[in-house]
């Protein structure tokens, strides 16, 4: 299969080019804000505590607004970046003295105390240390988790600046090699059996990489079957990395990561299903609730690779393999057909679109239905040699 590399490589080739040609565009839209410093996010942590203490020393409620991450409307499109909250955007006020919101109100000040003696010290935390901290006032691990991301966006740093790691659930694999912050050297390709995302993306120095292209994979199940198949090698060098369906924010970052240092052409290979489209635009658009984030975790050149609608037809997938969509689906599919990004994907829009008209979705492993090995040997190699994406 050595052979084959260089003919398959040729549209990538392409393809690689026309995207750098954007590079210096999107590099100059898209400047990383500058590391913030520990003693200004310490200074953004305590004047939200002085204006708690002001509003007491007034015999006044304290409260606090929190930027509203769940709504549209807070939300702009920017086909450089993705989805970016806007500057002006509504907030929601958590009171201290509304029985409603005051759990939350003590919660959020716990986490800033935390979050403040971690920056002053200059160590670290996982989100599941801060819920132990204090497994009754906080009741979950997923409040602990939306208030740590409720903070990154009140104080205007990125999450990682505030010295809260997460678990990350991600894996990689391929041809890469780079050094963990603490001096681990990482090695993608030596086992057969893929490395963890790292849990602390921005301290990932030193990358060494020949991979012609970087596909993200939706599901655990196709990853292990790239896996098996020792897809990496046998086609051209190349990356491969799933965030095990909708991706936790390490593997955003480590796309964008590998994105911002290669500058290799990115694909996704998802199901032909509204949830597999909805998880690629989070990659390539970012998503409502991580908006604030937008720059650091968008990657806007990520091509949709298949599984497109238009592949059943073109190559006759099994009815059987076919699965009718839910009433779910059909407003999930609409809904994505109404998001800003979408106007700026005419390509996309006519896959989708397709999908609305003939009324079925497919898994990956419905290519299965044709042949065994159809995905690895006939698949992905004809896709990557006549540039099939869109």
């Amino acid at each position: 299969m050595g052979s084959r590399a260089p003919e398959l490589s040729s549209e990538i080739d392409k393809l690689r080019v026309q995207l750098l040609n954007n590079v210096q565009v999107l590099t100059d839209c898209l400047r990383v804000e500058e590391e913030i410093s520990h003693r200004e996010i310490l200074t953004r942590i305590e004047n939200i505590i002085l204006g708690i203490v002001t509003s007491l020393s007034k015999d006044e409620a304290p409260v606090l607004a929190l930027p509203n991450r769940s709504s549209w409307a807070n939300v702009s499109f920017d086909s450089a970046i993705g989805l970016q909250m806007s500057s002006g955007s509504s907030v929601s006020t958590i009171r201290s003295d509304c029985p409603s919101s005051v759990t939350k109100f003590a919660q959020i000040l716990k986490i800033l105390s935390v979050i403040y003696r971690l920056v002053q010290s200059n160590s670290y935390a996982t989100k599941r240390d801060i819920y132990y901290n204090n497994t009754q006032l906080f009741g979950s691990q997923t409040t602990v988790d939306s208030i740590v991301d409720d903070i990154s966006c009140m104080l205007k740093v990125p999450r990682r600046s505030l010295h809260v790691l997460a678990t990350s659930k991600g894996l990689i694999a391929g041809d890469l090699r780079y050094m963990e912050e603490d001096g681990t050297r990482i090695d993608c390709h030596s086992s057969s059996a893929a490395v963890a995302v790292s849990s602390n993306i921005s301290g990932i120095r030193n990358i060494v990489s020949s991979a012609k292209f970087v596909m993200i994979v939706e599901k655990d199940a196709t990853f292990q079957r790239l896996l098996d198949d020792d897809f990496c090698t046998k086609l051209c060098p190349c990356i491969i990395i799933t965030g095990k369906g909708v991706p936790d924010v390490n593997s955003r970052l480590m796309v964008r990561k590998l994105w911002d240092t290669l500058h290799i052409p990115i694909f996704a290979l998802v199901d032909a299903d509204p949830h597999g489209i909805e998880i690629m635009c989070i990659y390539k658009y970012g998503s409502v609730a991580m908006s604030f984030e937008a720059h650091s975790l968008t990657v806007p050149s990520v091509m949709w690779l298949g599984l497109l609608p238009s592949d059943l037809q073109r190559l006759r997938v099994p009815e059987d393999a076919l699965i009718p969509l839910t009433k779910r689906d059909e407003s999930k599919l609409s809904s994505l057909l109404k998001r800003p990004y979408l106007t700026s994907q005419p390509d996309w829009q006519k896959e989708m679109e397709l999908m609305q008209q003939t009324r079925v979705k497919a898994e990956i492993q419905s290519l299965a239905a044709i042949a065994p090995d159809f995905l690895t040997s006939i698949y992905l190699p004809n896709k990557l040699r006549y540039g099939g994406w869109v």
